[in-house]
């Protein structure tokens, strides 16, 4: 299923890539890469000969009915792998777990630094929690990669892909040995996080935000909801100030009909004050 869906991908969007040499003809390797779209897990595997799998949250392999097992089967057949997200620590154990399992059978691990798409096309921190300790735990080399325009191929939110020719870059080895058994030292997570960070960056030319992508997509979540709050609020004050307007206009219709009453009847008492007179007049 492999070869039928990459082959489908590179005749349909034609993907350049570079660097292939540095992918090892055998052996463990952490194939760690930006994430610009949802097709990156299927772009990346298609492009090499190896087989290389990515996590995928169980929900994709484990949805009753035909579209769900459809929806599994497409999955296992692009190298992903299930991983349960229950629990006190979540996804970030399972796939630490998952990846060690993969490349302690000599085989290739694909994971995204970033932890979530990039809101906006930009390079955000790595967190230093499932790379690096994938990669001391086991002694596998890391290979940043690069995926350039995947984002246009699949917009967020987009379900029909648009013809659009992305590539990949995939930089040399990095060798972390230097750090074996240091699997559980903070500082040095992050050092080795950041450098493969930077590598990537270089590969991709995008520019760095020294942040989480999930807290930068919480504040635009924040900020959306507080500019929808403002429009809310907005429409609402110019709702009651043209309720005030249309109850201004009403009370000074309702003073009019009143003065003009009155100057009836004062007129009218004029009429009668002056026939008296002319009746009473010998």
């Amino acid at each position: 299923m492999k070869v039928t869906i990459g082959g489908s991908l590179k005749l349909a969007f034609r993907p350049w890539v570079e660097g292939l040499e540095n992918v090892p003809a055998e052996g463990p390797a952490i194939l760690a890469s930006n994430h610009l779209s949802f097709s990156d897990s299927f772009f990346l595997p298609a492009v090499l000969d190896r087989k290389v799998t990515f996590i995928a949250k169980a929900e994709y392999f484990t949805t009753p009915g035909v579209k769900g097992r459809l929806t599994a089967a497409f999955f296992k057949g692009v190298g992903q792998l299930p991983v349960d997200r229950s629990g006190a620590r979540g996804a970030g154990e399972a796939a630490i777990r998952s990846g060690i399992e993969v490349l302690e059978r000599g085989e290739l691990f694909g994971l995204y630094p970033e932890g979530t798409r990039s809101p906006d096309g930009r390079l955000y921190r790595g967190k230093p929690g499932g790379l690096a300790r994938v990669a001391l735990a086991t002694g596998a080399p890391v290979l940043p990669v690069a995926m350039i325009d995947t984002e246009k191929v699949q917009p967020p939110g987009k379900v029909v892909p648009k013809l659009v020719r992305p590539g990949i870059r995939i930089g040399e080895p990095l060798d972390f040995s230097r750090y074996q058994g240091m699997e559980h030292d903070r500082f040095i997570l992050r050092a080795v996080t950041d450098e493969v960070m930077y590598e990537i960056m270089k590969l991709s030319g995008q520019e760095y935000v020294d942040m989480y992508a999930t807290a930068m997509k919480r504040q635009l979540v924040e900020a959306a909801k507080a500019e929808k709050d403002a429009e809310k609020a907005e429409k609402a004050e110019l709702a009651r100030a043209e309720k005030a307007e249309r109850e201004a206009t009403r009370e000074a219709a309702r003073e009019l009909q009143q003065e003009l009453r009155r100057e009836a009847q004062e007129e009218a008492l004029r009429q009668r004050a002056a026939e008296q007179r002319r009746s009473d007049t010998p």
